[in-house]
């Protein structure tokens, strides 16, 4: 679960409730009765009380809205919490009715593909994952793949597809989350693939996409350390580096929705090749394939060899720690090229907290004092209180229920503007 991944000393994992706990200047323009729900979801179970306050709403409007929720089937009434005296009526509580919607959320990776279903209220039903080679694939293969984790999922939860609202996917790469169409991703033969057309063609469910730097951010913002933060930013170092961002408690995308692209922010003007086809990226630095590369001729390996990164990195980790100065200068190097990128990032948005995430964030050479000192030198401060960093844990299933908060937030706005009123 994901709550096991928050930082020490972060409440949220004690909130029960999911989806973002602070209202965005943009929240007026939801329907009062979407308003309504998600502030239910949020809290977990809250009294008409607490809605009306929470709003700045009247009795009369909590009490006609929620009735409309509660007919629709969205929102039900239990016992809130008990009486202090043993006279009057036993308080009322709103919970969202957790069966009334099912999403799956999917993160596809380089080796491994994750799944999870969760339903209305956000809380996870099944997971499933399937383990796939390391290849660029065509859509066909790569939809392929997507069923077989999808009947896995829904056979580990004894549902159909019938049942499910709405799928929400991440991948990595260039992804354009308004039209569904990906320009660009390391795991794709070809450029521009209309993936929510394909996907929406073979099995009959809408299907929203998303970087998977934006999913993860998404975890945070629903489940994680964000839900009651304004700005904050995500940044993942795995097979490649993203960053998500979050301001006025929202998702950042960028006016075409493909912006935010850490790891292809320019550090060294021809520099070393990076997977897009470019030179200089902060990725070709820092992404896995980058230190496998360097990995190579500091263990003396054949760099034709069939080695996976993971077993490349894993190794030079522990000739790292076990004093190979090679091994070690890899390391440094790539956390001041990190210390590099996360200055740019908190010079260009200044949040409140950057957390760092992603498997490779399992070796501490990339967040180690040396790296955040150089970090805070690189920023303007000036008695300023320096911008946080936490580091988080990286499970992918972690990805997947991000993945699923983008698919809960579309099926809502959609229900909720179908409701009556």
């Amino acid at each position: 679960m994901y709550d096991e991944i928050a930082a020490d000393g972060d409440e949220s994992s004690m909130v029960s409730g999911c989806g973002p706990l602070l209202p965005t200047a943009s929240a007026s323009a939801k329907p009062l009765r979407q308003q309504i729900f998600e502030h239910v979801r949020g809290a977990g179970r809250a009294a008409r009380t607490d809605v009306t306050r929470a709003l700045g709403i009247s009795a009369g409007s909590a009490t006609t809205l929620t009735a409309d929720l509660i007919g629709a089937g969205f929102l039900r009434e239990v016992e809130g919490l008990p009486r202090e005296t043993g006279r009057g009526r036993p308080p009322v509580a709103l919970e969202v009715v957790s069966e009334a919607c099912h999403v799956i959320g999917i993160k596809l990776s380089d080796e491994v593909h994750s799944a999870v279903l969760t339903d209305f209220s956000g809380q996870m039903v099944a997971d499933a994952s399937l383990p796939t080679p390391p290849t660029r694939k065509s859509l066909d293969d790569l939809l392929d793949e997507i069923g077989v984790l999808i009947a896995a999922v829904l056979q580990d939860s004894g549902k159909d597809i019938t049942t499910i609202a709405a799928v929400g996917i991440g991948l990595s790469g260039i992804v354009d989350h308004h039209t569904g169409t990906v320009p660009w991703s390391p795991l794709l033969a070809d450029r521009d693939m209309d993936i929510a057309t394909a996907f929406g063609a073979r099995f009959g469910v809408p299907l929203y996409l998303d970087n998977d730097a934006n999913v993860l951010t998404l975890a945070e913002l629903w489940f994680g350390a964000g839900r009651s933060m304004t700005d904050f930013a995500v940044v993942t170092i795995e097979h490649g580096v993203g960053m998500g961002l979050v301001l006025d408690n929202r998702l950042f995308r960028g006016s075409r929705g493909m912006g935010l692209e850490l790891g292809h922010t320019k550090v060294q003007l021809d520099g070393a090749l990076c997977r897009c086809g470019q030179r200089g990226c902060l990725e070709a630095y820092l992404a896995d394939y980058a230190l496998a590369r360097e990995a190579a001729t500091a263990l003396h390996r054949n760099p034709r060899n069939l080695q996976s990164p993971n077993a490349m990195l894993d190794a030079l980790f522990t000739q790292a720690k076990a004093g190979n100065e090679a091994a070690r200068t890899i390391f440094r190097r790539a956390g001041r090229y990190l210390s590099v990128g996360l200055a740019n990032v908190i010079q260009l948005f200044d949040p409140e907290l950057i957390i760092l995430s992603g498997e490779r964030m399992q070796y501490d050479y990339l967040y180690s004092d040396e790296v955040l000192a150089e970090m805070r030198k690189l920023t303007l401060n000036h008695g300023r209180e320096a911008c946080r960093i936490e580091i988080h844990a990286w499970g992918d299933l972690v990805w997947a229920r991000g993945a699923s908060a983008l698919a809960l937030a579309a099926v809502t706005d959609k229900v909720m503007g179908e409701a009556r009123g």
